[in-house]
């Protein structure tokens, strides 16, 4: 094997921390309680069967996977990139898309955290909570708001690319600020502060890819329909 291939590869495993404390331990299991608790059953059962989203989702996974790569590292444990969980959720349904969501997590935090020990608490905070946040925020609009095409587009992905960012930092904040020697002061000059830097074009991001589901491939949304939104009733 080429020299140069073998030193990328050394370059890449190089650093990664392998060492599993008891509280990381800990923090695994509460996950996978959480996984067991939202197992998508009969969601997985029909993707099984459909070889055509199954490479649909392997595609939805790399796309994740590269947004995450365009991380800032601000500083030991901050680390600022988009999210894009809002499609995802509104593409399979909250409980499937914080599976696949593990996937991008879980490379995110071996070969850019440098420790697989943080997967578990990054997941938790870092994915399963925004989404299962934007889920409320999308559901109770679904019951109290009138069935719109624009509020679908502006609350079900724009306000919600917000919400995730925002339950994103603020939730790993309070995980730094108890697990680090980093004060609230100092979190909230280095990361905080970068809720609406980050937000407003998570939003729109979010916002954007939604719209051009709608026109271009309404059947990838996970419960949209024109009957719904756009029918006259």
């Amino acid at each position: 094997m080429d020299e140069s291939v073998i030193g990328f590869w050394q370059g890449l495993f190089s650093g990664i921390d392998w060492t599993f404390l008891p509280s990381e331990i800990a923090v695994f299991i509460v996950l996978m309680l959480w996984l067991w608790a939202l197992w998508p059953t009969v969601e997985i059962r029909r993707l099984i069967q459909d070889p055509a989203k199954q490479t649909q989702i392997l595609i939805a996974t790399i796309a994740l996977t590269g947004l995450w790569l365009l991380n800032a590292n601000v500083t030991v444990g901050i680390h600022v990139h988009f999210l894009g969980l809002v499609v995802l959720m509104l593409m399979y349904g909250w409980r499937l898309a914080s599976l696949i969501a593990l996937l991008p997590t879980l490379f995110f935090a071996v070969f850019v955290f440098k420790h697989p020990a943080d997967f578990a608490i990054y997941a938790l905070l870092g994915v399963c909570l925004p989404i299962f946040g934007c889920f409320i925020l999308y559901s109770q609009m679904f019951k109290y708001l009138p069935r719109h095409l624009f509020i679908y587009i502006f609350c079900g992905a724009f306000l919600n690319g917000f919400l995730s960012i925002l339950l994103h930092v603020l939730a790993w904040s309070v995980w730094l600020l108890l697990t680090t020697d980093y004060s609230w002061e100092f979190l909230s000059h280095n990361y905080l502060v970068i809720i609406p830097l980050l937000g407003f074009p998570e939003a729109l991001l979010n916002g954007m890819a939604v719209t051009i589901l709608v026109v271009y491939r309404p059947e990838w949304l996970y419960d949209y329909s024109d009957r719904t939104y756009l029918w006259k009733k």
